[in-house]
């Protein structure tokens, strides 16, 4: 706005600014600000949450005692099996000049010779000899099963500790091939080896022994072995 002092042709001109009006609202937007700003704040206090602290205590649980179990004691193991002893060349001499005399049928004649026992019925042990070199051994007649037994009974400590050994059996054999009775006759030196030996025995069969071409009852003693393969 422009005016003039007095009326007076010529005087001062006074022009109002931007500035000068902004002076002149100022007090207004100040008091108007300052009591926003008051109702806001009151109003941010007055309905915010209570806010409360968290407890951040430890929690601690009681110890529960445990009673232990006794302590085992592991027993120690087996001793180790001995391998068998390594067998040594014996330095004794032997005389080349000993020889056997021959035995002919002249020196024996087939009428001098023993006759062969007859035939005795049941189980009697009494009723069987000894194989005498005059007779014909008898044979086994289930060779394949008695290796098959040898494998099967083979006591699996003593075979995968390499130790082998042989045992004699005595064989009561009658007329007919039938084993009427056995029993070990000479041990191994192992227990475990004598009874499988024993088992064997049980699967054997024989043709019988003969003596003049006649079947007899003989008692023979027969070599089981077993060893590592």
């Amino acid at each position: 706005m422009t005016t003039m002092n007095g009326g007076v042709p010529g005087a001062d001109l006074y022009v109002e600014t931007a500035n000068d009006r902004f002076k002149r609202g100022f007090s207004n937007w100040f008091w108007g600000s300052l009591i926003a700003a008051t109702a806001i704040h009151f109003g941010v206090f007055a309905f915010f949450p209570d806010l409360k602290a968290a407890d951040m205590g430890v929690v601690t649980k009681e110890t529960e005692a445990i009673n232990l179990p006794p302590e085992i004691e592991i027993p120690p193991p087996p001793e180790r099996i001995a391998r068998p002893a390594t067998p040594v060349v014996s330095a004794a001499a032997i005389d080349e000049d000993i020889t056997i005399a021959s035995t002919t049928f002249e020196d024996n004649p087939v009428e001098m010779l023993p006759p062969p026992p007859s035939a005795t019925a049941g189980d009697d042990l009494s009723t069987f000899r000894a194989f005498t070199p005059d007779m014909v051994h008898p044979s086994l007649r289930n060779t394949a099963e008695v290796e098959q037994a040898l494998k099967r009974y083979y006591p699996p400590l003593l075979r995968d500790a390499g130790i082998g050994g042989t045992v004699m059996v005595l064989f009561w054999i009658d007329e007919n091939g039938r084993v009427v009775k056995h029993q070990v006759g000479k041990s191994s030196g192992y227990p475990n080896l004598d009874e499988a030996a024993t088992k064997v025995a049980d699967i054997m069969r024989f043709n019988p022994a003969r003596n003049r071409d006649q079947p007899v009852r003989v008692v023979v003693q027969i070599p089981i072995t077993f060893r590592v393969q």
